[in-house]
């Protein structure tokens, strides 16, 4: 399981924007995300493209640091993250601080359940770690797409997806016709946006957690035996 704790940025200084976070990722993932203490939120996921999802999401915002944390999950079907237990939520915090300490990066941090064992956590060794750092390499590089996207690339890109999630014909031509734009202004934000280079690496990313997430089930189990 992935658990992500996701915390505001600034927030002493900010408005609360944690109930906007919670109702936008209602739409991206069937498993409900709660605030879990002040400007926080928390939630499990079970599948590693919604876990994505849930991080680019957050990323475009840009009010939020992103901790994905990848390890056992104890919780109760239909319980709150907040009653959950296991390495997964340990992993999640640790992330969530590590994303905190990200200067000058995109404020994401990936981190494995058997990495938080270690007495030394600035000390990542082994496959464990390696997995889970290459998933958060690939996740801040399409993060820093998301974030650098300006506000009139992403009105063409969000009508862009929306009219391709309908399965709708000449899409580029349509979101032109909708937005009032030329063609040629509507190829060009899908091209400085780097819109089709997210689309192609977001399976990446999942695969990439998915491996991590195997690993880690894998060296939880031997060290159970």
């Amino acid at each position: 399981m992935y658990v992500l704790t996701i915390d505001q940025q600034g927030s002493t200084s900010d408005i609360d924007r944690v109930p906007e976070l919670i109702a936008a990722l209602r739409n991206l993932t069937p498993v409900p995300f709660e605030r879990s203490v002040g400007d926080e939120l928390q939630g499990v996921v079970e599948q590693a493209a919604d876990v994505v999802d849930v991080a680019l999401h957050a990323l475009r915002d840009g009010h939020w640091y992103v901790g994905i944390g990848i390890g056992a999950v104890g919780l109760a079907p239909g319980a709150s993250p907040r009653e959950g237990s296991g390495s997964g939520f340990v992993a999640a915090r640790k992330a969530v601080e590590l994303a905190k300490g990200a200067a000058g990066q995109v404020p994401l941090s990936v981190v494995s359940g058997t990495m938080v064992r270690s007495k030394d956590l600035q000390v990542h060794a082994g496959e464990d770690a390696m997995a889970s750092a290459n998933a958060q390499a690939v996740l801040r590089l399409i993060g820093r797409l998301v974030q650098q996207r300006t506000r009139a690339q992403w009105r063409v890109v969000d009508r862009l997806r929306a009219i391709q999630g309908e399965a709708r014909h000449g899409s580029q031509k349509q979101v032109a016709l909708e937005l009032g734009i030329t063609e040629q202004s509507v190829s060009r934000a899908v091209l400085r946006s780097g819109w089709q280079e997210e689309w192609a690496a977001r399976p990446a990313a999942a695969m990439l957690l998915d491996y991590a997430h195997s690993l880690a089930a894998r060296t939880s189990t031997e060290g159970n035996q």
